[in-house]
């Protein structure tokens, strides 16, 4: 679908005045945002696309894709009964990575993940309370896919 209206935000398709086939657009806006509204991915970024992909799953495009994936770097893949469909990622725009669990957010150019963050270790003076406070907070962190444990 070249030079079709569409929507600013996430490139959703438009119908048009006098279009036939309006299912088709719609039917395609549709599939967009089932595959874009509360985003999970099974993985990525990945460089190449999986070998036998289920209806409605979606990855992650890796910085140098191959295969069916080639010229869609950063974008969000997804299979759909049509073949290999590609959203463009916005700024600020977040997915939920379930092969781990991770949240990553879009910066513009890359995906990013959680900071990875160390346990407390070390010091000459121990407080074991804070050790365990600190530890506990740690887990919660992770646990809501905001940090990756060091």
């Amino acid at each position: 679908m070249t030079d079709m209206p569409a929507t600013p935000r996430l490139a959703l398709p438009l119908l048009a005045v006098a279009q036939a086939q309006k299912e088709v657009t719609h039917n395609e806006a549709l599939v967009l945002l089932d595959a874009l509204v509360h985003a999970a991915v099974l993985d990525g970024p990945l460089a190449d696309p999986p070998a036998d992909p289920a209806e409605g799953q979606c990855w992650i495009v890796g910085s140098d894709p191959t295969g069916a994936w080639s010229g869609q770097a950063t974008a969000i893949a997804f299979w759909s009964a049509g073949g290999w469909r590609f959203a463009a990622p916005r700024a600020g725009m977040r997915v939920t990575r379930l092969a781990d669990g991770a949240r990553l957010r879009f910066e513009g150019s890359l995906w990013t993940g959680p900071a990875t963050i160390a346990a407390p270790a070390g010091g000459s003076t121990i407080d074991s309370e804070a050790r365990n406070v600190i530890g506990a907070l740690i887990l919660q962190l992770e646990a809501q896919g905001l940090l990756i444990s060091g």
